[in-house]
């Protein structure tokens, strides 16, 4: 029998966490219970204190489900980025929907993928510190199941991961995918003829197995205008020039599988068109999309292959944002009770969708009404709500803006079982580990 993508007994036993102050979307008749002993209470979103933020479950169950039959259909793995949550319960639903590991971005990170018993991780990055390079080789040589692989883009840091691993004492090689960038990019080496050379490098280091390459295309565009699909096509052009490259070369060990990484949460649509081709019987495609799982009311609403181009159901904006109305200290001007520790705000502010009896209890009344008007700032703990219909007191619902900076904002997330209902219920929490 296989072994299990993640240790689901651990995951389980977040379930008998028990509850108390630290958990800011908690109120405290809920202190000293269990998640489970909590949940069976049969908690509504009333209950709830502001400012909040939540998740749907029917929408994370249409993208889930919708995720992986477009990869299926595509031709493609898919090890989602578990930075998006580090929440194991979620990495655990997108294993079981088929996903191919997790993916990645530094060595906390991977300890807390560990913890709970992932077993495939690709780190789209380097990993130089020779603390936890030794780490790794503990684990991979205490875990023959534990499949790794993380990115290098120079010869120097295939020469500083090869003298740790080898002052480690490092028994199974360690996996690497060759980074290939682009000028005015993030990472990765600048040009196909470079990327060769650090190939070679990793092919004569005792310690390393050329694994393959990867790389991150939307380093090189932030919309879906024709210049930025533009530059994305040759970026991924040069990807698969290097890939045929190397495997002229030789630098493959024959018979071991070979990946080929790229394809964030905007572009992944091209990726699967120019890389899918490339995967057969020892190669395998792997997308890294992280965001599609929350999805989003901003960014990745604008820019998402499954909404922009797609012809069937779009995905759905699962994370919602809730704040209270404080404050009308000047006319067409409201403070809300959430800000920047609550709500992300680096690629676009939270918008107000409805206000009414959500959280606000039968004494402010009414059915939810939609809203109209702007967030035009944010403090630490205030929403500046301007030109909006609202009265003190009442919740105000909101659309937010990249999930990657908003699960890292809470510990524990309540699951509401339907956001559109009137009286939403509490069904699951989920545990983010940042």
């Amino acid at each position: 029998m296989a072994e299990p993508a993640i240790d689901r007994a651990k995951v389980a036993a977040l379930a008998e966490e028990r509850l108390d102050w630290r958990f800011k979307a908690v109120p405290p008749a809920a202190w000293g219970l269990t998640v489970r002993e909590y949940l069976a209470t049969g908690p509504t979103l009333d209950r709830l204190a502001t400012p909040l933020l939540t998740l749907d479950a029917g929408a994370l169950a249409h993208n889930l489900g919708t995720m992986a039959a477009w990869c299926a259909k595509a031709g493609v793995a898919l090890a989602p980025h578990g930075k998006t949550t580090m929440a194991p319960a979620l990495w655990q639903a997108q294993l079981d929907a088929g996903a191919y590991g997790i993916t990645l971005a530094n060595l906390p990170q991977l300890h807390v993928a560990r913890a709970f018993g992932v077993r495939e991780v690709l780190l789209a990055n380097s990993l130089l510190d020779p603390g936890g390079l030794a780490w790794l080789a503990g684990e991979l040589d205490r875990d023959p199941e534990f499949r790794f692989s993380c990115w290098v883009d120079s010869v120097a840091a295939v020469e500083l991961m090869d003298r740790a691993l080898r002052a480690a004492g490092a028994g199974r090689p360690v996996e690497v995918l060759v980074e290939l960038g682009g000028p005015g990019g993030r990472t990765g080496a600048r040009d196909v003829s470079s990327a060769r050379a650090v190939a070679e490098a990793v092919a004569a280091a005792p310690t390393l197995r050329l694994a393959g390459l990867g790389g991150y295309e939307a380093a090189l565009a932030r919309d879906a205008s024709p210049e930025g699909l533009s530059a994305v096509e040759s970026y991924l052009a040069g990807l698969v020039e290097l890939y045929f490259m190397l495997s002229a070369a030789d630098l493959f060990t024959p018979g071991e599988r070979v990946l080929v990484s790229a394809g964030g949460s905007a572009y992944f649509d091209q990726v699967a068109r120019a890389l899918a081709p490339l995967g057969g019987q020892d190669t395998t495609v792997v997308l890294r999309s992280g965001a599609y799982l929350a999805h989003d009311d901003g960014f990745y609403r604008g820019i998402s292959p499954l909404v922009r181009a797609t012809d069937e159901e779009p995905l759905r904006a699962a994370l919602h944002g809730w704040a209270r109305v404080l404050s009308q200290p000047e006319p067409g001007l409201a403070l809300l009770d959430g800000g920047k520790r609550d709500f992300p705000h680096d690629l676009g502010l939270p918008e107000p969708q409805l206000a009414g009896r959500h959280l606000s209890g039968p004494e402010l009344g009414g059915p939810a009404r939609p809203l109209t008007g702007s967030i035009t700032a944010l403090n630490d703990q205030h929403a500046f709500l301007r030109d909006s219909d609202v009265a003190v007191g009442e919740v105000v619902r909101l659309g937010v803006s990249h999930p990657c900076t908003a699960f890292d904002k809470w510990t524990l997330i309540p699951v509401l079982d339907d956001v559109t209902a009137d009286r939403p219920r509490v069904v699951d929490l989920v545990r983010t580990f940042f």
